[in-house]
């Protein structure tokens, strides 16, 4: 039986009543914070209250203000005053403001956004201390929206790296940066979600969310656990007014750590190729294919010459692990290929028909392929508007040869959108092989919730996928 407690008493002496309120402040604020890190934080202010400034003053001083100017050539115009011309000037200047993170005090190594720096004739950086320098570009990434600089400087301190395999939605982190180029300043928030994607599928993106509070200047910014070890540099927000709503985004440390190899070593990021079009594997892929696994990244095509085809990689492999990782989308498979080095040796976990296979493959430059690349940015422009077959006119194979053959495709119909073409032989429907139209049209009688196409195309097999 819970036990009951009389408060007519406590509610006569005053004291009593603010000394229950006083306790109460304190307990619910300590239990806001970590056990773990209670003896740390409590010691923080002579009153004994919980505090992140222990762990803060350290940890700031690894965080900096960067700013840098820009040249932009004005268009070639002629002002008129008094009738007279006056040439405008060839070039304007603009200034920006964001945020970098010290992670080797050493080298003197400091990671930011690449867009904090993009196009920058001159970047200079603000220590804590007041100390201003003058910082070079080592190299950057679009891609994943990391810069690497350098500054000559004594007396830096660099953020430990935390291990992102631990982190857990929920925990609690703090953002550091230059918001509005006010000054640095600290938020606190939690994470909200892990490998979140999808804010430009160009890029290879694996973000750590938060709440912590992320506005315009915190770009570059550290994110950090409550042990002061850098878990992301904050990169992006979603907000319909441009300032914080709750949403922000980090590249995460892991993420990070690669791209600062490829900087280091070669001032770029080549990345290595597979050679493949792959796509999410679904439950209900899973239900029609039956694969052995509902998750992974389904290999829909093995471009001719590639790395894949030299590995033996076939369309219709599921790949559910790469170098003892797990890959439980395609995007896990992108990121990992497009962040390991040309000639890096890569072994793949994949599903054939149910059975495991371990295959091992030596990525390739994108360079060395380039047509394979741009047949792969077609077919995922194709992929993204995958629909139900239809609009496709089919008719048997002269000769008696094994297959259907597609005569024509409307362009605006569900099969153009699904990737078929004119040309193509469809050899297979959900895993059933095809010999011809009438087998076709009695599975497709069926009406089955998805359809998984086998098709031969100028040499290649491929899986076209249309639910």
């Amino acid at each position: 039986m819970m036990a009951s407690f009389d408060f007519t008493q406590a509610l006569i002496d005053k004291r009593h009543v603010r000394r229950i309120a006083l306790g109460a402040s304190m307990l619910i604020a300590a239990l806001s914070i970590p056990v773990a890190l209670n003896a740390q934080i409590n010691t923080g202010t002579s009153d004994g209250m919980p505090s992140l400034a222990p762990m803060l003053e350290t940890t700031t001083t690894a965080v900096v203000n960067i700013s840098v100017v820009r040249s932009q050539r004005m268009p070639d115009q002629l002002r008129f005053f008094g009738g007279a011309p006056i040439p405008q000037p060839p070039l304007r200047q603009s200034r920006g403001a964001g945020s970098g993170v010290v992670v080797d005090s050493d080298e003197g190594l400091i990671i930011t956004n690449h867009h904090v720096v993009d196009g920058a004739d001159t970047i200079s950086v603000s220590l804590q201390d007041g100390r201003v320098l003058d910082a070079t570009l080592i190299g950057s990434d679009q891609r994943t929206d990391i810069a690497l600089l350098r500054i000559e400087a004594e007396r830096l301190t660099a953020l430990p790296f935390a291990d992102v395999e631990n982190l857990r939605v929920g925990d609690y982190v703090v953002a550091i940066g230059n918001p509005f180029g006010i000054g640095q300043t600290v938020t606190s928030g939690i994470i909200s979600a892990l490998g979140r994607a999808g804010l430009n599928d160009e890029n290879y993106e694996d973000f750590i969310q938060t709440d912590a509070a992320i506005n315009v200047g915190n770009s570059g910014g550290a994110l950090v656990d409550l042990q002061g070890r850098l878990v992301g540099i904050n990169t992006a927000i979603i907000s319909g007014s441009g300032t914080n709503s709750g949403v922000g985004f980090a590249v995460p440390v892991d993420m990070v750590e690669a791209v600062m190899g490829h900087l280091l070593r070669d001032g770029v990021v080549e990345r290595g190729q597979l050679g493949v079009v792959i796509r999410d594997h679904t439950a209900l892929v899973e239900e029609t294919l039956e694969l052995g696994a509902e998750r992974g990244a389904l290999v829909t095509q093995v471009f001719p010459g590639s790395a894949a085809e030299r590995a033996g990689l076939r369309a219709t492999d599921l790949v559910v692990g790469i170098n003892d990782k797990a890959v439980n989308s395609s995007r896990d498979l992108r990121n990992a290929v497009g962040l390991a080095g040309v000639d890096q040796d890569m072994t793949l976990d994949v599903l054939r028909d149910g059975d495991p296979l371990v295959i091992s493959v030596r990525l390739e430059s994108a360079a060395s392929n380039q047509a394979a690349a741009g047949s792969e940015r077609q077919a995922n422009e194709r992929r993204a508007t995958e629909s139900r077959f239809l609009g496709a006119q089919l008719q048997d194979l002269p000769g008696g040869r094994d297959g259907v053959g597609v005569a024509t495709v409307d362009p605006q119909s569900r099969a153009a959108a699904g990737g078929l073409q004119a040309g193509d032989v469809i050899t297979g429907l959900n895993r059933q092989s095809i010999n011809d139209l009438a087998e076709l049209n009695g599975l497709l009688s069926a009406q089955p919730p998805l359809l998984a196409l086998n098709v031969e195309r100028d040499g290649q097999s491929l899986l076209l996928i249309m639910p």
